[in-house]
């Protein structure tokens, strides 16, 4: 971990670019900005309209020291390699549904207060997963979250937050199904049914779902569970251990860690990267080791999957 610009009088240009989709991008965020701007950061706000952040990103890079996220999930996943080209920190105004990169960080979920984590200055340093050449920085997986994604549209997301999730997700629990997968892994391939697996660079997921109870956005590793549940009633009772990152102590559900793996299906699945499908089986992973910075609390530890942020 490392500090930026917390000398005295020293200054920092920041690219803002906010989400105005997001959950909770249409509120009003003038204290926040005064929280940075009276932090020695100067804000530099271009006109995004529906321009890409990527693409805005890529024309002032050379030109701002830190680049500043006001959004979910989706939106720092669809800037991530932007991000990595551009070699500038990144700081994080949570503003979306689920805001799960955040949670894992332990960034409060106030956005003022998140503003003071970027005045702070501490820079920790963040592997990113990779999954057919698209980047996410939380899970990514195959299945049913992956159905979820799909059935949830943005609007819903926005309109309903956790209550979409939760109705969305009941319905098509009752739906899902096992289906065969072959997973390449150490030099090993095993076939397995599964109705979910996933793949995760941090901790949370999903709006507080944690892939695995230590895993951290920096220890080198992806963390894998898949879920081998035969009814979909099974999931129900797998839910509080899915809350707690503990999943892998049921019989029916494979846990394990490595740096590349495989996923085949015989017929194209989709694959949830952060919330949105991106790419389909098959599908090819690997890590990035400390591919981008973020700013982040000095303790540079996640909330405990049973901490105040994993019951919100």
């Amino acid at each position: 971990m490392s500090e930026l610009g917390r000398e005295t009088g020293s200054t920092r240009r920041a690219l803002l670019l906010l989400n105005t989709k997001a959950r909770s991008g249409s509120a009003s965020i003038d204290t926040t900005l005064d929280v940075l701007r009276r932090g020695g950061v100067t804000l530099v706000e271009p006109q995004a309209g529906d321009r890409p952040f990527a693409e805005i990103i890529r024309e002032h890079a050379s030109a701002v020291d830190l680049v500043i996220l006001g959004g979910g999930d989706g939106t720092l996943n669809a800037a991530a390699s932007a991000l990595v080209e551009a070699k500038l920190p990144l700081g994080i105004l949570p503003l979306g549904t689920a805001n799960d990169l955040a949670r894992t960080l332990g960034i409060p979920p106030v956005p003022e207060e998140a503003a003071r984590i970027i005045v702070d200055g501490h820079v920790r340093s963040l592997d990113l997963g990779d999954v057919n050449g698209r980047l996410f920085f939380n899970v990514a997986s195959i299945g049913f979250s992956a159905k979820l994604a799909k059935h949830l549209t943005a609007e819903a997301k926005k309109r309903f937050g956790k209550l979409g999730y939760a109705i969305a997700a009941f319905n098509l629990l009752r739906q899902s199904r096992p289906f065969s997968v072959d997973i390449d892994h150490d030099g090993v391939v095993e076939r397995v049914r599964t109705v979910q697996i996933a793949v995760g660079n941090g901790r949370f997921y999903g709006g507080g779902m944690a892939v695995s109870a230590d895993a951290e956005p920096d220890d080198g590793m992806l963390d894998i569970y898949s879920l081998e549940v035969e009814h979909w009633w099974e999931l129900l009772a797998l839910v509080p251990a899915l809350r707690q990152g503990t999943q892998g102590r049921w019989k029916k559900v494979r846990t394990f860690r490595a740096t590349n793996l495989s996923l085949t299906t015989r017929r194209r699945h989709d694959v949830n990267t952060d919330g949105d499908l991106s790419t389909q089986t098959p599908a090819h992973f690997q890590i990035h080791r400390a591919a981008l910075g973020v700013f982040a609390p000095a303790s540079g530890r996640a909330d405990q999957p049973n901490g105040p942020a994993a019951r919100a």
